[in-house]
């Protein structure tokens, strides 16, 4: 007996060809109706008898498109309207929206080949596309995903690409970007004088010139990675010193003559997000050394649109390929900000017009002990949603932190983290972060009614959110989300004990915390141990790991202390370690700080790595890239436990630096004695927490867990002494992730009603 089904489908359903798919499918079955996109998500008509429809839709959610991500379904009996074959209905637009936007996808194989093959119209075309690729989120301005709602809408499809567009059984049904040279956006290769030039610059990248090239969220800097001038002039001309670049290599075959590529991190590589992956370099010698000075990992991309794989021939086959932003402000991409602002720095541009609606600057990965793990979360991954444990509520808001900032919204279990916004402390990207907020609130179509904060009262995250009239405004403390964010991407409900290790955060006590321990849930946690507390010398500390050293040595060691700064802390002027004292005496401009990253900036300026930073965490790459991993001996420290919170005290640890640097101790030994210490010293702590709680759960979070030699040193002794050990995989270990478990424990206090000494809950 027919049958009629109305069959709903929510997730990323639009822009990845499951309309098309949906439509085989029913032919192969025999099924008739339809199926339409809506603001919901897709809609489908089934008449057939009902055992047929129960395996059509079984095989629907078992093989969805490779793009696809279904969220949720549902199937209802409907009345038989009586349809003689299956049809696509146009797209309609309701109130409710539950549709989620794909990220933007890397070329597939099928375009690939259309783009190098000179007999395809579409041969050396910049901006081919089909449904299973090419740009999503950085393109589309509303939903439901249809042209005339993305930046493709100022280009009319040709009568080829409309009859692509229109035929169910092509790869490019209902493509929305689908174009081609007759249609389609067009690239401009000139010079700031206005003079316009053939080709896409390849020429010039071999002449050793600097190009500005608009991609698909933003403008890159680009020049040819095996020129060391051409690399040597960007870092003069950007203001970059020290900080690595990123390299795109032509395809993987080119990226293994340079680095050394697991099969994960290949996979990883090829993967549709194509994000840049940190790898090994074979060897230091292969690429001029301002290309990443300092350290031995490269950052590699492989080409994710067609432009980019255009820009490779036999004589270029690796180039630098950074962000176009001055001064960390944001990605540019609007062609005459670029003609403007790159003026100096890039010879050349290559534009094109199609307008990017949201920037998005590239991914940042690695593998680590077999895991991906994502360090900055944008292009190719946002806006797909992160699950929460437990539905929130009421629409949330996690406003993040200052550095790395990402914001997150919730809709029902979905939390959905916006693209990494950069350090907002910078007026350009606190705007970005402003206007970043309404789009996804359009894109998700809901209106936040609790905003959750940092508790920094200079963030200014933390001023616009308590400037916000109308919403409950809840602060979190920031090691508590860091803490909270990785037990909520791994689905952890019960209590556990939790380490955070980083630079900066402010602490309940109004001091910055940065090595901290924590047991319970996300709406109660309890410190229940940390670093001792330092004092920091000014803010400038932060970029002079020396004065850092410096205060540690002074205040562990006093007159003696002085001694040692002035034999291993050479680049401390008598007038500015004088200074120093009376600041540190006086704790005038001082804070104190129970920092992990301040520990390890101290330490590696100790050892003469490096004094001055140029980039977030300089100081603890390059030691750790100069740290012998077999080192397993540790140096001394102190476990105070007379009361909680328990304190660890670094004096042994110091005693034992400077009496190896005495014995004139290789620099690579004693930094990897630095970290099996570190090691041992969470370890105990560990162990002393688990004997008071009872607790086994372990969460690891905070910017110094992307220090892989600490990481994989501490992942396997907790292991082996029976810890069940979580960290992040999904968000990043650095601040990017801090929203997520700011709206986490919001969720908690709210859904749980309680109040905690560390929340900040205030009515509007």
């Amino acid at each position: 007996m027919t049958v009629a089904r109305e069959i709903r489908i929510e997730g990323v359903v639009q822009g990845v060809g499951f309309r098309p798919t949906v439509f085989r499918l029913a032919n192969k079955y025999g099924i008739k109706g339809w199926i339409l996109n809506s603001s919901e998500g897709v809609t489908i008509w089934a008449e057939a008898p009902q055992e047929i429809i129960d395996v059509f839709l079984q095989e629907i959610l078992d093989h969805p498109p490779k793009l696809a991500m279904i969220v949720k379904h549902s199937i209802k009996p409907r009345d038989l309207q009586g349809f003689d074959h299956f049809f696509i209905k146009h797209s309609e637009k309701s109130d409710h929206r539950d549709v989620i936007i794909s990220p933007d996808v890397s070329t597939c194989e099928d375009c690939y080949q259309e783009v190098m093959d000179p007999h395809d119209h579409r041969y050396h075309y910049p901006f081919t596309n089909c449904t299973n690729c090419g740009p999503r989120f950085t393109i589309i301005m509303d939903v439901p995903y249809d042209r005339e709602k993305t930046t493709m809408r100022d280009f009319p499809m040709c009568p080829e690409c409309a009859h692509e567009f229109e035929d169910p059984m092509f790869r490019r049904f209902h493509a929305q970007p689908n174009c081609c040279p007759e249609c389609g956006p067009h690239t401009t290769l000139c010079d700031l004088e206005g003079n316009v030039y053939q080709g896409l610059g390849h020429q010039f990248l071999k002449e050793g010139k600097i190009l500005a090239v608009k991609g698909l969220g933003g403008f890159h800097l680009v020049c040819d990675a095996t020129n060391g001038e051409s690399v040597a002039a960007l870092r003069r001309r950007k203001v970059r010193e020290f900080k690595p670049f990123a390299v795109m290599c032509k395809d993987l075959d080119v990226a293994k003559r340079y680095c050394r590529i697991s099969p994960q991190e290949a996979e990883l590589l090829e993967s549709p997000a194509h994000p840049i992956v940190i790898l090994e370099l074979l060897s230091l010698d292969d690429l001029p050394p301002e290309t990443a000075p300092g350290i031995d990992t490269l950052g590699v991309m492989l080409p994710y649109t067609p432009l980019h794989h255009l820009l490779f021939n036999e004589d270029l086959e690796i180039l630098v390929m950074t962000s176009a932003n001055i001064s960390d402000d944001p990605l540019i991409i609007d062609n005459d900000e670029a003609l403007e602002k790159l003026k100096g720095i890039a010879d050349y541009f290559l534009l094109h017009n199609r307008k990017i609606f949201n920037r998005c600057d590239d991914s940042v990965a690695a593998v680590v002990g077999g895991d991906a793990q994502i360090i900055r979360r944008a292009r190719g991954y946002v806006p797909l949603p992160v699950d929460l444990p437990v539905e929130p509520p009421a629409v949330m808001l996690g406003c993040g932190g200052d550095l790395k900032n990402t914001f997150c919204m919730t809709k029902e279990r979905g939390a959905y983290l916006s693209q990494h916004l950069g350090d907002i402390n910078h007026y350009g990207n606190y705007q970005q972060f402003l206007y970043t907020i309404p789009r996804f609130e359009t894109m998700l179509d809901v209106k936040p009614e609790i905003v959750v904060y940092d508790l920094h009262p200079d963030y200014l995250a933390t001023r616009w959110a308590k400037g916000q009239k109308g919403l409950r405004k809840i602060g979190v403390q920031h090691h508590h989300a860091h803490m909270a964010s990785c037990l909520a991407e791994n689905q952890v409900t019960e209590p556990a004990l939790g380490v955070v290790c980083d630079g900066t955060g402010y602490g309940l006590d109004g001091t910055i915390w940065g090595f901290e321990f924590f047991a319970g849930t996300p709406e109660n946690l309890e410190r229940m141990a940390h670093l001792s507390y330092m004092p920091l010398p000014g803010e400038i500390t932060i970029k002079r790991p020396a004065r850092m050293s410096f205060a540690y040595l002074y205040e562990l060691f006093g007159d003696a202390g002085l001694k040692y700064a002035q034999r291993y802390l050479p680049e401390l002027s008598r007038e500015e370690q004088q200074v120093l004292v009376r600041q540190l005496e006086n704790r005038f401009n001082t804070v104190l700080t129970s920092s992990c990253g301040r520990l390890f900036d101290a330490v590696s300026a100790l050892l003469g790595i490096c004094t001055k930073v140029q980039y977030e965490g300089q100081a603890a790459i390059e030691m750790e890239t100069l740290a012998d991993v077999n080192i397993a001996n540790t140096y001394g420290f102190e476990f105070c436990t007379g009361t909680r919170p328990y304190t660890l005290g670094v004096r042994g640890i110091f005693e034992g630096i400077l009496a190896d640097l005495n014995n004139d101790t290789p620099v690579s030994e004693v930094a990897g004695r630095f970290h099996s210490t570190i090691a041992e010293m969470i370890i105990m702590v560990l162990k002393k927490m688990r004997e008071d709680t009872g607790l086994n759960l372990v969460a690891l979070s905070g910017g110094v867990f992307q220090n892989e030699l600490l990481f994989l040193l501490l992942r396997r002794r907790l292991a082996e002494d029976g810890f069940a050990v979580f960290y992040h995989k999904k968000v990043p270990t650095n601040d990017g992730g801090v929203s997520l478990g700011q709206v986490y424990i919001a969720s908690e206090v709210i859904r749980k009603d309680v109040s905690c000494h560390s929340i900040q809950d205030l009515e509007d």
